[in-house]
């Protein structure tokens, strides 16, 4: 590679790997993985690089997937991991969870959507009341009726108490 190339796509891995790394940890889903997985592609990038036109972003995106894609194809791919401790016991039956979280998302979508916003503002987002306004455009006042009008429609909703913690 010539040395203007070298000091460019030097620039370039500076400048993305940030970026490239987050993409391939969302591939690998593993830290380790995802550093050999964009090194192999920097790699096969470099080899390429007097060729790249345009955008050498999207190339080693390419190149990053459909490597990964040839992992995951390969018969090693479904083995065992090592893990660094093994697990005590097994982990309880969660269905009742599952159907409560389930439940609850169903309730929550059919709350008209300013109720909804001030739930999922105030508890999700953990805001306060006063920032809830302030997003909202309306009182403080008018957040803790909102809030409660909602609570109580989702305890209708959903048959059972519903507990929200601030």
């Amino acid at each position: 590679m010539h040395p203007d190339q070298q000091q460019d796509f030097a620039e370039f891995v500076a400048a993305r790997s940030d970026s490239l790394i987050r993409l391939a940890y969302v591939l690998t889903d593993d830290q380790h993985a995802a550093e050999d997985l964009l090194q192999t592609a920097l790699a096969k990038t470099a080899g390429h690089w007097r060729r790249i036109r345009g955008n050498p972003e999207a190339y080693v995106r390419r190149v990053m997937y459909h490597e990964q894609v040839g992992r995951w194809r390969s018969p090693r791919w479904g083995r065992e991991r090592v893990v660094d401790v093994v697990p005590e016991r097994a982990t309880g039956d969660r269905t009742a969870e599952v159907d409560t979280r389930i439940t609850l998302g169903q309730a929550l979508r059919a709350l008209p959507v300013r109720k909804r916003a001030v739930l999922v503002l105030r508890y999700y987002e953990d805001l306060s009341e006063s920032e809830v306004a302030k997003i909202m455009g309306c009182s403080v006042g008018t957040v803790r009726s909102q809030t409660h009008q909602a609570i109580t429609r989702l305890r209708q909703l959903v048959g059972e108490p519903v507990t929200l913690e601030a």
